[in-house]
């Protein structure tokens, strides 16, 4: 088995180590820049060199540019003029740590440096001309391009069914609508990427959303597909514009009504990041795992043991699922929320009688470890629940948006050759990657089955000389599908020790896979 994997894009080109900073901003990356105009000057006087250093010092002048090139490091381009060197260079990170060199006045001075904890630094960078005893300083202030997590109470920021954060009334075929993000419950202005949970509901026609940050170019991808009369909900993370807003378009012929609810957002602050886990189910109401034997009671709950429990330590203040209802006796909603409080209105997973369906939730965890489940319609139903990953305080895995915007992964529709049936196909490895952030969506579908997103042992050098070998076949579920029906879901992939990933189609039939990348979690 094992399909031949497509070109997975490198989740660390933000910019090429070595690239200059007109080619890191053409691909997408911050540039934080500082005039040679800002430098200040001063002189070192000696005996012998008062006199010429007094005339040379205003000459001297330093040029910074910095960029982001994985989620911790940080590239430094120091371009010098004033003098023909060679140059003493002190550069302060802003962290408590100094690199001292000896330039070449004639070429950039290309620096690297990794910080431990996301966030916003001042760099500073001294220059002195040993000839003249002359120093020149300029300063640049950067923000790493990894962001960390902070779980956010859910929350619901729109409805268009209402008028919750914006008129009430739906948005129209092929029109759009805006979510104010900053400012929103606890949200802060410095945020630059949100967690939603959307859903599409009064839907009287088919089509899809394309979720995106504000500002930005609207890219292929997608978040959600809907059909006629469906109610469809879907996880993303967006980055956040610079007007605090992410926008969500309607590529369709009617128009929808939309929901977002908000339950964590990032900042390029210290807080947690995420450890992966390879899918462990917590909970299954069919055979008693986690929870006791039997649906869940229409309007009931239930709670769910997190920390220190699966793989998840405890002090973990958010964790990251799959849920899915099966054999539900009547339409309803499920909202998963943090233990200790009420259930808010937020929701996560919308279901008809009969269905089974998935969708990724990333919730907070109360006080005592536990995230509650609450069956919101009036007849039972079972619930299935699998981890993948969990924030902490203590990873450092930062999370970082595709530059400049979402990309398609995968498209089998493109090369006519679909995911068999009970078959996999890998995706190559990247360095340091904690998890891979997707949208799955299964299409072009003649029998019921699902989709199992999990590690891959085999690395990139196995499959290439043959001696690669099928991983175990996964257990736990990430996206499900009847026939004839397109569907979506957010995973948060967790990679082997190799790096790779491996996508199952569980069912007896061959399927189309489509794969958005949205970032990725990375450690470096």
């Amino acid at each position: 088995m094992a399909q031949a994997q497509p070109a997975a894009p490198d989740p660390h080109r933000a910019a090429a180590p070595d690239a200059d900073p007109t080619t890191a901003e053409a691909a997408g990356a911050e540039v934080f820049s500082s005039s040679a105009g800002h430098t200040v000057r001063s002189t070192v006087p000696t005996a012998q060199s008062q006199a010429a250093s007094a005339a040379d010092s205003q000459d001297l002048a330093v040029k910074l540019h910095s960029w982001g090139t994985t989620a911790h490091k940080m590239l430094l381009h120091s371009t010098f003029s004033g003098a023909e060197g060679p140059l003493g260079v002190a550069i302060s990170w802003g962290d408590g740590t100094t690199d001292t060199v000896t330039s070449d006045a004639a070429e950039p001075l290309v620096s690297k440096h990794a910080y431990t904890e996301v966030g916003q630094y001042t760099i500073t960078v001294t220059v002195t001309d040993p000839t003249t005893n002359t120093q020149a300083v300029n300063k640049v202030t950067v923000k790493t391009l990894g962001s960390d997590f902070t779980p956010h109470t859910p929350l619901r920021l729109l409805d268009t069914r209402d008028g919750t954060g914006r008129e009430k009334g739906k948005v129209p075929a092929y029109g759009s609508t805006s979510v104010k993000i900053t400012g929103s419950g606890s949200i802060p202005d410095t945020v630059t990427a949100v967690v939603l949970n959307l859903t599409v509901t009064n839907a009287t026609g088919g089509g899809h959303i394309i979720a995106s940050g504000s500002g930005r170019q609207m890219p292929e991808t997608s978040s959600i597909n809907y059909g006629p009369g469906e109610t469809v909900p879907n996880l993303v993370i967006l980055p956040v514009g610079t007007d605090g807003r992410v926008n969500l378009d309607d590529i369709g012929w009617e128009s929808v009504d939309l929901i977002a609810d908000v339950t964590g957002y990032f900042t390029a602050a210290a807080s947690s990041g995420f450890t992966s886990l390879a899918p462990t189910r917590f909970v299954d109401t069919r055979e008693g795992r986690g929870t006791a034997k039997g649906q869940v009671a229409g309007q009931g709950s239930f709670g769910v043991q997190i920390a220190g429990a699966g793989g998840v330590p405890k002090g973990a203040t958010a964790v990251s699922l799959n849920v899915t209802v099966t054999n539900p006796r009547e339409a309803g909603h499920l909202t998963v929320y943090p233990s200790g409080q009420a259930a808010p209105t937020a929701s996560n997973l919308n279901f008809t009688a009969g269905q089974t369906v998935a969708n990724s939730v990333i919730v907070p965890v109360g006080p005592d470890g536990r995230i509650m489940v609450r069956n919101g319609s009036w007849q039972p139903t079972d619930v299935v629940v699998d981890v993948n990953g969990y924030y902490t305080p203590d990873s450092n895995a930062a999370y970082v948006w595709n530059h400049p915007t979402p990309t398609r992964m995968v498209d089998t529709r493109k090369n006519g050759s679909p995911l068999a049936a009970r078959d996999y196909f890998h995706l190559q490895e990247n360095p340091n990657t904690e998890a891979y952030v997707l949208n799955t969506t299964v299409t072009n579908t003649t029998g019921a089955g699902f989709l199992s997103v999990a590690p891959d042992p085999n690395s990139r050098e196995q499959y290439e000389n043959g001696t690669a070998t099928p991983p175990a076949r996964p257990v736990a579920s990430n996206l499900n599908w009847t026939a004839g029906k397109t569907a979506a879901n957010f995973v948060q992939a967790s990679p082997s020790d190799t790096g790779m990933v491996a996508f199952w189609n569980q069912g007896w039939e061959d399927v189309d896979l489509i794969i958005d990348y949205f970032g990725y979690y990375g450690t470096d």
